[in-house]
This record gives C-alpha cells, sequence and structure tokens, in this order.
C-alpha cells in the first residue's frame, strides 16, 4: 500500500517530519511526502490556504502515474480537500478530518489547539462542515506560528502546554493537535499534561490504510 502526504506548503522540513511521524503509524506501507513548492511557506489562514491550492491540484497527475492508494493533505487545515477529492484518482482525507474523526471515538468532548488566531475561523468551520459541533468544546490559539512549533524547544511546549490546559478548563477530555508541525510534540506534551493529545498526521495514517484496503 502507498500513501502519500502532500504538504501543501513549500516547507521541506515540514514534509520530512510529517513522513517520518506517519511511518511510525504505518510501518506496512510506503509512505511518500511531497512538498508544494507553488504554495506559500506556511498556511496561516484562508489566504494562505486558498494561494496552494493551484499547485496542490498540478501534483495529482503524478500522484496517478506514481500509483499512490490514498492521498493525505499534511495541513490540518484540510486545505483544497474538497477539490482534490472531485480530481483524484483515489480516495483523498484531510489530517484535521482524521484527526476529529479519531478524537471524537474518545466518546468525550475534545478541543483543538492550533497556531495562531487567524487559523481559528478555517478550523472551527470544518469542525461544523463534519459534524463535530456538539463533541468540541471550541478551538483554542497557542499564538505560536506555524514554523515556531516546527522549530520546537521548551518555550514552545510551555506554550503548547498552557494551551492545552486551556482547552482542558473549556471542558475538553481529549485534546487535538491543530498542526502537523506539533505531531513530534505529541508524546511528550501527552506525559506532561496528562491529557490525551490526538495528532492528525498519525491518525491519518491509520485511517488511510483502511480507506485504500483492497
Amino acid at each position: 500500500m502507498r500513501l502519500l502526504y502532500l504538504n501543501p506548503n513549500a516547507t521541506e522540513a515540514m514534509t520530512d517530519s510529517m513522513v517520518s511521524v506517519a511511518r511510525d503509524g504505518a510501518p506496512a506501507a510506503e509512505v511518500l511526502g511531497w512538498t508544494n513548492h507553488r504554495g506559500p511557506a506556511t498556511i496561516q489562514g484562508p489566504e494562505d490556504g486558498a494561494a496552494a491550492v493551484e499547485g496542490l491540484l498540478a501534483l495529482l497527475p503524478e500522484a496517478k502515474a506514481a500509483a499512490v492508494d490514498a492521498i493525505i493533505i499534511g495541513c490540518f487545515d484540510d486545505t483544497g480537500l474538497e477539490q482534490l477529492r472531485q480530481a483524484a484518482h483515489c480516495p483523498v482525507i484531510g489530517i484535521g478530518q482524521a484527526a476529529m474523526a479519531l478524537a471524537a471515538l474518545h466518546g468525550d468532548r475534545f478541543g483543538i489547539v492550533t497556531t495562531l488566531e487567524v487559523s481559528v475561523p478555517v478550523i472551527a468551520a470544518n469542525v461544523e462542515c463534519y459534524g463535530h459541533q456538539e463533541a468540541c468544546a471550541g478551538v483554542f490559539a497557542s499564538g505560536l506560528p506555524v514554523l515556531e512549533v516546527e522549530a520546537g524547544g521548551p518555550a514552545v511546549e510551555d506554550r503548547m502546554a498552557l494551551a492545552i490546559a486551556g482547552a482542558k478548563a473549556a471542558g475538553a477530555g481529549a485534546v487535538v493537535l491543530g498542526c502537523a508541525g506539533m505531531s513530534r510534540l505529541r508524546r511528550g506534551l501527552s506525559e506532561r499534561t496528562g491529557t490525551v493529545l490526538v495528532d492528525g498526521v498519525l491518525a491519518s495514517a491509520i485511517l488511510a490504510q483502511g480507506l485504500a484496503a483492497p
């Protein structure tokens, strides 16, 4: 089975770290990662998302030629999900979509911790689109830019821990990490905060295998 992660932004380091996490979640699959070099450096808000779609669509013929079994959009905003789903030769899911679906299965309310406030309306609209309004306790901005999250470090982890605590205070049992760059922080932050943390890269690796199974 061949899974393809499409990174809507142009930052190669994010593609590489995402593929590393996905391979841990799908060891029996071949996991590929491609970067949208026609996209912005990061996806932070609807304008960045809109700017990335054309480049993502342009990668679909190559994805078909590579005979991938499923495509995963590697941005929590699920950038271009509907457009790619209509045009692709195989199933397409987003890491945000996958994370919310898995979080809802925990049977408790979940919160979402994202990067900047500009990303909150996009994610909130997706929560509604996917039917999770009742289950979602809210979308909480950490105030951290995407590339700062990707770089990591103690200051980032401190800010993330505070945002996770805020989501729990609002009634969240599980907390979804609302950025692909947060994937590598999941295990440490879960232990630090005593919280079930759901990562979209890992969740999508698991769910994509089920979608692509013959």
